[in-house]
């Protein structure tokens, strides 16, 4: 493992008005790992990914990303709030796979794999198409590169949005509970290509139910 941790969580700490969601959580993950977070519905595991992916402010405690303060700054001994557009650059460095897909309906599978490397990255359409379609082959889709999200099984729509996630080439992947709005029979799908993916050495945390998966991969 590399001496400086991919992501640091330290003393983590966020509320909702008076409830306490996440209280003093530390962790770190390396370059390489695969991190699973276990635990019941409304332990926090959401809450926790999304604030590692800058989607929630925290109320205490620090989150580091390569060794680098996420979401606020040093200034005059104190800290402050990163501007809108120091967080984009930061978040430009992660890719997060949600529960719900979060595909663009109205776009073709290739666009939406292809869009964050064109539009955030700066690739070129035809560097983004050569870099986009090999991933769809890695997920088994590339026959579905033109079809659209409601064409589309549920298990193919989360393997789109592994895809997409990986296309930036972020340091980590963050999974949301990537199979709880599956139907049973599409889990073994997106598990096995989230196996494929750690097998390659993607630093990954994924927020899951699937005890298997842990006990296979983390």
């Amino acid at each position: 493992m590399s001496s400086t941790p991919v992501v640091t969580v330290s003393n983590l700490r966020k509320n909702f008005g008076s409830f306490t969601a996440l209280d003093d959580i530390n962790l770190e993950v390396h370059k390489g790992e695969v991190v699973a977070i276990l635990g019941p519905s409304g332990s926090g595991k959401s809450t926790l990914v999304r604030c590692i992916a800058q989607l929630e402010e925290i109320d205490a405690g620090s989150i580091f990303l390569d060794g680098e303060l996420l979401g606020f700054e040093h200034h005059k001994g104190s800290l402050r709030p990163l501007k809108d557009s120091q967080r984009r650059a930061q978040r430009r460095r992660m890719s997060m796979v949600f529960q719900q897909f979060n595909l663009f309906p109205h776009w073709s599978v290739l666009r939406n794999v292809t869009e964050a490397p064109i539009n955030v990255h700066g690739l070129s359409k035809h560097q983004a198409r050569e870099k986009a379609l090999p991933l769809l082959e890695r997920v088994g889709l590339a026959d579905k590169a033109d079809a659209y999200p409601r064409h589309l099984s549920g298990g193919q729509k989360q393997r789109v949005a592994i895809a997409r996630a990986v296309a930036v080439d972020p340091r980590v992947l963050l999974f949301d509970e990537p199979t709880s709005a599956l139907d049973p029979e599409l889990v073994g799908e997106v598990l096995h290509t989230m196996k494929a993916l750690a097998a390659t050495g993607r630093t990954m945390m994924v927020m899951t139910h699937e005890m298997q998966f842990a006990r296979e991969v983390a």
